[in-house]
């Protein structure tokens, strides 16, 4: 039976191709991205003389930076198209499959689909790497030899990139098993509990103070471990309180809708704020990173400004690079967070596009209810991100940097390039929704 369930999900309806390609499109860029920098950040590892601890250092910190949303990118990638399997799966427990069936087979499907994702990242990771060998640190090229990660180190991250698809299709069928009637005639809802808030803000609270301490009690090896652990939870955190706070937003937005746009994106908001969240969470994750770019900036000017031996100038130079390359990578991640996700959502809500046609409603106004709904949380996706990198900076750094015009004028390019992004998307995507919404 097992491999007859397997068989269902994997074939596709008529015209729905893009269900199996999205996910591997996405995985296949998570595998790229997440080799390429870990690939790039072993060779400071390489390094023992006395400026090795503050690369690996800063290496390690922009690993964390990056990884963490990879790994967020990874854990959508697994769940894309999930209301497709989940109408397929609530049926198939309908007509008698028994859970254990129904998990094996999902797991499977979830793994293959990675799988082949995962292929075509490795092959993608090994024909830019000769290009990043060529980035210069300590002035000369790092060398294609030095990014290239040894076999066991590929496997290791396919396998972390398996084990989420795995995991996350493993918890997305939670609500199948319970209650496949519900999903089917799709009466489940997604509801978000203010407790997150109180989560989230106790663990930003504990986060605070400990970076504040570790830096006067701890060696220096010790504090840059703790303090990448410590990003990484912020960073973490984030898809916590995200969805709540995107709630109480659209909530306040439907009472004031006076247009059928802004109700439906309110809507739209409400009948999953988690969905919604993974929309923006790109933005989020590139306005976390650029108050560390904008703080960065300050203190090279701060470098900059002081009498540098040829050392020092270097450790300068490298630090620039670095962090263009950090915000490069994360532009990427945001850019194929979005646009994959968008895609998912309009392929998703074919369904409700199409019922919306049915009753009248012009294609005009759903295309500006769904850019409504991805644009309108960015304004507090960004601002609340970006404040909760900067009270995490501030006990490393002080106010002093944070709020330097270098500082500030780059934090608002970064997030006005994610925004722009996000918007460039919507459009892109629009003849997507225009295919759903006329199919008969």
């Amino acid at each position: 039976m097992n491999t007859s369930v397997l068989g269902l999900l994997l074939r596709p309806a008529k015209g729905q191709n893009s269900v199996i390609v999205l996910p591997a499109t996405a995985f296949a860029i998570v595998t790229a991205l997440v080799l390429t920098v870990v690939g790039g950040a072993q060779s400071f590892w390489t390094w023992t003389d006395g400026y090795g601890p503050l690369y690996q250092a800063l290496a390690a910190i922009a690993l964390v930076l990056l990884v963490v949303p990879l790994a967020n990118l990874g854990g959508a990638a697994a769940r894309l198209c999930a209301r497709r399997r989940d109408e397929r799966l609530s049926t198939l427990r309908l007509l008698g499959v028994t859970p254990l069936g129904v998990s094996v087979a999902t797991v499977i499907e979830s793994v293959l689909v990675a799988s082949v994702g995962a292929l075509v990242g490795i092959v993608a990771y090994l024909a830019i790497s000769p290009l990043i060998g060529l980035i210069p640190f300590r002035g000369a090229a790092l060398g294609i030899d030095a990014v290239l990660l040894p076999p066991v180190g590929v496997l290791a991250v396919v396998g972390a990139i398996l084990l989420v698809a795995a995991g996350s299709a493993a918890l997305g069928l939670r609500r199948v098993i319970i209650s496949p009637l519900g999903v089917r005639l799709r009466t489940t809802t997604s509801s978000v509990h203010w407790f997150r808030a109180v989560i989230g803000i106790s663990v930003i609270a504990i986060v605070f103070a400990l970076v504040k301490i570790f830096p006067s009690i701890a060696g220096f090896t010790t504090t840059i471990v703790v303090l990448a652990v410590l990003f990484a939870v912020a960073l973490a955190i984030l898809n916590v309180i995200g969805p709540w706070a995107l709630k109480v937003t659209a909530s306040r937005q439907l009472r004031r809708a006076e247009r059928a746009d802004r109700l439906l994106a309110a809507r739209m908001v409400l009948d999953s704020p988690k969905a919604a969240w993974r929309q923006v969470s790109g933005i989020a994750m590139a306005s976390f990173m650029a108050v560390f770019a904008g703080t960065g900036v300050s203190l090279m000017n701060v470098m900059g400004s002081e009498a540098l031996d040829g050392a020092d100038a270097a450790l300068a130079a490298d630090m620039r690079t670095g962090l263009v390359i950090t915000l490069v990578a994360s532009f990427l991640m945001v850019a194929a967070s979005v646009g994959v996700n968008q895609a998912a959502s309009v392929l998703d809500q074919r369904d409700l596009h199409r019922s919306l046609h049915h009753l009248g409603m012009p294609l005009e106004t759903v295309d500006s209810a769904r850019r409504r709904a991805i644009m309108s949380p960015l304004l507090v996706t960004a601002l609340g991100s970006a404040l909760c990198a900067a009270v995490l900076v501030f006990p490393l750094l002080g106010i002093a940097l944070i709020t330097a015009p270098e500082s500030l004028l780059t934090i608002a390019v970064v997030v006005s390039v994610g925004i722009s992004v996000v918007w460039t998307s919507t459009r892109v995507t629009r003849p997507l929704l225009a295919q759903s919404f006329h199919a008969v």
